[in-house]
């Protein structure tokens, strides 16, 4: 494989389809899987490989863990950039070098964030046209659902990092799509997984106010009435679900 991509570049190396081969070609090389037990019940926001239980009834939960080689990531990481510098446009590259990027950072998303938060001021500063596989363009719609993915995901992952990063980049995006009710929720996730049960009300309600019937926000309303043991308020809103 390494043979036929050292002769696709030599006879065309502007080809950007050439370059998004090698990012995959050194991307599946740069990492190994493991499985590996661990006593939790999530690995970076993922059930575990194999779950078991022994004859004492104690929990045996098995993840695959995947190991990275700096050097071929750095090659793999390479390659998706002078793809997207030959088609700029092209979103889904784009996203397949911040997934890259994401799974080799694990529960630490630093730079991930970075990447995630340039490729949002690009959208927003330079509204260009996305270009993507299959698809014919990408509507606005389909980019704050890509970006909520990716929040979701930064939420999951379960660290204190990934944490910050989900309110961070909410709050980033906040900045050009004010009012989002995505985004707006996020926030009042935050402060709920953070027992802040006065600023996550604040949100969520926020939320209702413009949008009575917005699923999430009245589902996290019942939630954060639940965390603070607050009967009357889980009723209300538990009865304005059932009402939908």
């Amino acid at each position: 494989m390494e043979t036929l991509l050292n002769k696709w570049e030599a006879a065309w190396p502007e080809d950007p389809y050439l370059w998004v081969a090698k990012f995959n070609f050194s991307f599946d090389r740069c990492r190994t899987s493991r499985v590996v037990e661990m006593p939790v019940d999530k690995y970076l926001g993922q059930p575990p490989l194999i779950p078991m239980t022994d004859s004492l009834g104690r929990k045996h939960n098995y993840f695959e863990v995947y190991d990275y080689d700096e050097d071929l990531f750095a090659e793999a990481n390479s390659a998706i950039g002078q793809a997207i510098g030959l088609k700029p446009w092209r979103l889904d590259w784009r996203m397949a070098k911040i997934d890259a990027l994401f799974a080799f950072e694990k529960d630490k998303p630093e730079m991930t964030l970075q990447e995630l938060k340039a490729l949002v001021d690009k959208h927003y500063k330079e509204h260009p046209v996305w270009e993507w596989e299959g698809l014919d363009g990408v509507s606005e719609e389909q980019f704050r659902a890509f970006m909520q993915d990716y929040c979701v995901t930064l939420f999951r992952l379960g660290s204190d990092t990934g944490t910050e990063a989900f309110k961070s980049l909410s709050e980033h995006l906040l900045k050009y799509c004010k009012d989002e009710p995505l985004y707006v929720n996020n926030l009042g996730s935050y402060y709920l997984v953070k027992k802040d049960f006065k600023k996550a009300r604040k949100y969520y309600e926020q939320v209702l106010k413009k949008h009575p019937d917005d699923p999430t926000a009245l589902q996290n309303m019942v939630l954060l009435a639940r965390a603070s043991k607050d009967k009357k308020l889980e009723e209300k809103y538990k009865a304005l679900l059932a009402a939908q």
